[in-house]
């Protein structure tokens, strides 16, 4: 196991790739649209730069992190010698699919697939490739290089020999993983999103403040964020389409709250927009 390619390069994908180059491994960062490419490239050497003098980072693995970095616009060269593949696109079950063919047909035979999808099936876009059982979902988390979890969901066909080898990336980039069988939403998302979406309606009909609702589930419950918070850092735009998806394949518990909508529709996405269930200017 040598190359790591990474194909999207928002928030997700350059988490990945950047978690991936200070593990060891080459890395290719591919996207069609370079001035995204070009932002992910500035992004990850102020990250690299900013772990390296806090002292998160031994020099060693810094200078190794900027040597294995890449980043290639053209699909083909970036995915040629990869051993495996990571997408991390938008939750778009069409899109996915339409890399998942592109991949198959340009990767080499033994490459394995993976998708860092949060609620989509690894079943349906592994059967749109000739190597359904080299297809994998995993499910990293944000920020990549803090959490610790990656989630490992197995598709119909996915084999054991797929399933460990990416528990073993997984290891080797001081993850935790956890294995777990297809359904929609897997673990987190599937009780993230009830917990969001709760908290979102509680928000609308004025139970509590945005801020009152986040600090009691922290202080009270424990949790690291307040679920509006995390929404925000999602992106708006990406939990409703988690949530449109869980609606479809769930049903009505998981109906999208009427403001995440409005937001939406107002270009309110969170902190990518600067505004969300905060303001961020």
């Amino acid at each position: 196991m040598k190359q790591i390619t990474v194909v999207g390069s928002g928030v997700m994908g350059k988490g990945i790739a950047y978690t991936s180059a200070i593990s060891g491994y080459k890395v290719y960062l591919n996207d069609l649209n370079a001035a995204i490419l070009a932002k992910a490239k500035q992004e990850i050497d102020d990250l690299l730069d900013t772990s390296f003098r806090g002292g998160f980072l031994k020099e060693e693995h810094y200078e190794a992190a900027k040597r294995n970095l890449l980043y290639e616009a053209n699909l083909e060269t970036a995915v040629r010698d990869a051993d495996l593949v990571i997408e991390a696109v938008l939750e778009k079950m069409d899109l996915k699919i339409e890399v998942f063919q592109k991949l198959d047909h340009i990767c080499k035979r033994e490459a394995i697939l993976a998708t860092n999808t949060s609620t989509m099936s690894p079943t349906e876009i592994g059967a749109q490739t000739s190597r359904p059982d080299q297809v994998v979902a995993m499910h990293f988390f944000n920020p990549v290089h803090k959490m610790k979890l990656v989630e490992v969901i197995r598709g119909l066909e996915t084999s054991d020999e797929t399933v460990a080898f990416v528990k073993d990336i997984a290891q080797s980039m001081r993850k935790e993983a956890v294995e777990v069988k297809e359904f929609p939403g897997f673990v987190t998302s599937r009780m993230n999103c009830l917990i969001g979406n709760e908290a979102m309606n509680m928000f609308m009909e004025g139970v509590a403040s945005a801020e009152d609702i986040d600090k009691a589930m922290k202080l009270g419950l424990n949790h690291p964020m307040g679920p509006l918070e995390l929404a925000d850092l999602v992106g708006l735009d990406t939990r409703l389409r988690n949530m449109e998806y869980l609606y479809a394949t769930l049903g009505e518990k998981y109906r999208p709250c009427p403001i995440l909508v409005k937001y939406v529709k107002a270009g309110r996405l969170g902190k990518k927009s600067r505004k969300g269930f905060y303001d961020y200017t």
